[in-house]
């Protein structure tokens, strides 16, 4: 397995990056190794609205097999199989996201450079391949989605406080009310209203916790 490009965005750290791909809509870049900048190579994908991403769970990666996991999602005392969940703790460490696929950007010094919306893969993760998303034969509109189905969907309210939202740009208030409102923490830690939470983007860090059911941002940094 050769690694061909990586990805980078302002997931800087596991926590907060979304559990599935497109449910929240960051933009990410896709940098080819140099033996892989030929533009030929990617002739005709402009053509397409959504790719396929196969990735490399580089901060997962464990010694020894475990044929069950916990879902986060689940509570994180529920077991179920590592086959019917997508655990980055596998016995490869293999991920697969489909991304909206935004623009070609062509760079000096990069060669082309894929800008894609809605990846789940944290900064600097390597990329194994891409494959062009095909509705005719990818979509499955009557898929039963198994137990994930109870929580599809799940949104918490999120109280954002004017004075820190004044700090933050338009765009930086979207991302950060987005990431919040899908609940990055995990299911087991719901109803602790006492734990500080920390959620990094691209170089602002902000601080939240649970409050009479909803998430409550209660600090704001750069870094």
């Amino acid at each position: 397995m050769k690694i061909i490009a990586h990805i980078y965005n302002g997931f800087e750290e596991k926590f907060g990056i979304p559990r599935q791909s497109n449910i929240v809509g960051v933009k990410s870049r896709i940098v080819f190794e140099k033996e892989y900048r030929n533009p030929d190579a990617l002739r005709g994908l402009e053509e397409y609205s959504h790719i396929w991403l196969i990735w490399k769970f580089s901060e997962a990666e464990r010694e020894q097999f475990s044929p069950t996991v916990r879902p986060p999602r689940l509570g994180g005392n529920r077991r179920m199989g590592v086959f019917a969940t997508r655990s980055p703790f596998r016995p490869n460490p293999i991920g697969l996201s489909s991304v909206r696929l935004v623009g070609m950007e062509k760079t000096e010094n990069e060669g082309v450079v894929l800008i894609v919306e809605g990846a789940d893969l944290l900064s600097g993760t390597p990329i194994y391949d891409i494959k062009p998303y095909l509705a005719y034969a990818d979509s499955h509109p009557d898929a039963v989605g198994g137990f994930a189905d109870a929580v599809r969907g799940y949104e918490i309210e999120v109280d954002f406080p004017d004075e820190f939202r004044a700090k933050l740009s338009d765009e930086e208030y979207l991302t950060f009310l987005a990431l919040l409102r899908h609940d990055p923490r995990p299911s087991y830690k719901s109803g602790d209203e006492e734990r500080i939470f920390h959620l990094a983007f691209d170089g602002v860090e902000v601080d939240f916790k649970e409050q009479d059911g909803h998430l409550v941002v209660v600090d704001f940094r750069r870094k």
